[in-house]
């Protein structure tokens, strides 16, 4: 029997997720545990993987819209199960095409046709199927939103109708081949491809601001008044590349993705609420170095650098506990695990999944369960929980060559670690100058949970542990 799918929610309180992608084609099969539709997040896009096995007859929305939460986005069937008319069916489940149109309500991140004082705000939750639709005209579309047509109104996508634009078509004229008749992006490639064919030999207009070649002499213009002899000045000079209307202007503008913005939200937030205190520390990692390079001479599992920093942390989160907490509006709340987050460069922005119970963790159990958020990271495949929690974040730039940086701390953790380059520097030793391997670790801390003498305490402990790692595995 056939069934609708509704728009499922990725975290307790979410109201709305916008739909990142279809992995099942219309009209494919799909088994229990299979990804039946991408959701993306603030942090990350989330797979929700179907229920039982079925066939997915039918999407309602198109990837890069908001849906509320609850809202069907799709009809799927049973294996094998005989479907005649498709329209007869989504009526007969209470979502009729012109309806399922009707609420759409695609996420506003588009760049403007035109210079905008500030960019848009992102797009409201649908409102419900039943109210009542108003005439086109009396709407307050999007800009370049379609045009009202006789008889009806006329639904398309905001990258239709941008396509639409830029190609000179006129929405009324093209046939849509979505959900209720909705003009869809590949509507206006066909109706693109089919004036390429009709007009084979068209050739491109030559821009305006180029010279035009020598031509006829034109009948004799009233003489100007007199003016003093010199160069002539051109006839219609071109603004300069770059400048601001120019055709050429040598610049692109990315819209902001749904992760993006919250990057963005909440380490502004961090930065005008969250009292930040900086301490430095330079280490000697000599020992630290030697002490990686036993290990994995005998252990099938690499432990990088950075998992001895992680195990190092932890030591002196259980050392300092008092490190070991984050800031909430009645209570600053204490940790009894020890959960680090690990900053990781995908493509799609700064994550930071979290690695529990590092203290009770071994350095391979460590470094694999390491390089799995990682990879996780990277492929964007990590859930939710993986990136909720933490009170201590390390941010390792070492490997960029940086030697020295200060990090925004991730809210509502207690701080965030800044790790640079391992480079040769002279000390004194025993009276004597020589040379060592050192690093430079910047320690963030909110001074609401954590005095500054708590954090001199902590860095002091963590300090301690590289210059004598045998301490990060005893």
């Amino acid at each position: 029997m056939a069934e609708l799918f509704r728009m499922p929610a990725v975290s307790a309180d979410d109201t709305t997720g916008v739909l990142s992608a279809w992995p099942v084609a219309e009209g494919a099969a799909f088994a229990a545990g299979d990804a039946l539709i991408c959701i993306e997040t603030d942090k990350a896009e989330v797979d929700v993987p179907a229920e039982h096995p079925g066939v997915l007859l039918r999407t309602l929305y198109e990837p890069g819209t908001v849906i509320e939460v609850g809202t069907p986005v799709a009809v799927l069937g049973a294996p094998d199960e005989p479907v005649g008319d498709l329209d007869a069916l989504l009526a007969e489940l209470g979502v009729a095409p012109a309806t399922a149109a009707d609420v759409i309500r695609p996420e506003r991140r588009t760049v403007p046709d035109s210079p905008a004082p500030h960019a848009p705000a992102p797009a409201e939750p649908a409102g419900p199927a039943t109210a009542p639709a108003a005439p086109a005209a009396a709407e307050a579309p999007e800009a370049g939103g379609a045009p009202p047509v006789p008889g009806g109104r006329l639904f398309s996508s905001p990258l239709a109708r941008r396509l639409a634009r830029e190609a000179g078509l006129e929405l009324a004229e093209l046939t849509g081949t979505g959900p209720g008749g909705r003009i869809v992006r590949r509507d206006v490639e066909a109706a693109v491809a089919a004036r390429h064919r009709a007009q084979p030999s068209a050739v491109p207009r030559e821009p305006a601001q180029r010279t035009a070649p020598p031509t006829p002499p034109l009948p004799p213009a009233p003489p100007a008044p007199p003016t003093p002899a010199g160069p002539a000045a051109p006839a219609a000079p071109s603004a300069p590349a770059g400048s601001a209307g120019s055709a050429g202007s040598g610049h692109q503008d990315i819209p902001h993705t749904r992760m993006r913005r919250a990057i963005a939200a909440r380490l502004t937030e961090s930065k005008q609420h969250t009292p930040h205190f900086y301490l430095r520390a330079t280490c000697e990692v000599d020992e630290l170095l030697a002490f990686r390079e036993r290990i994995n001479a005998a252990s099938p599992v690499k432990v990088s650098l950075n998992d001895l920093l992680v195990k190092a942390a932890a030591l002196a989160h259980t050392a300092v506990p008092e490190m070991n907490a984050t800031w909430h509006a009645d209570a600053v709340r204490r940790y009894e695990s020890v959960d680090i987050c690990i900053a990781v460069a995908a493509e799609r922005g700064l994550l930071t999944p979290v690695l529990r119970g590092v203290e009770r963790m071994s350095l391979s159990a460590l470094a694999t369960a390491t390089r799995e958020r990682a990879q996780q990271a990277r492929a964007g495949t990590l859930r939710q929980g993986d990136l909720e929690g933490g009170s201590l974040t390390i941010s390792n730039l070492g490997m960029y060559g940086v030697e020295e940086f200060a990090a925004i701390i991730n809210p509502p953790q207690a701080a965030i670690l800044a790790v640079g380059a391992v480079r040769d520097q002279a000390v004194v030793r025993d009276g004597a100058l020589t040379a060592a391997k050192a690093m430079t670790v910047v320690l963030s801390v909110d001074h609401r949970p954590v005095d500054g003498a708590v954090a001199a305490r902590w860095l002091a402990a963590f300090t301690g542990a590289l210059s004598d790692p045998m301490r990060i595995v005893v």
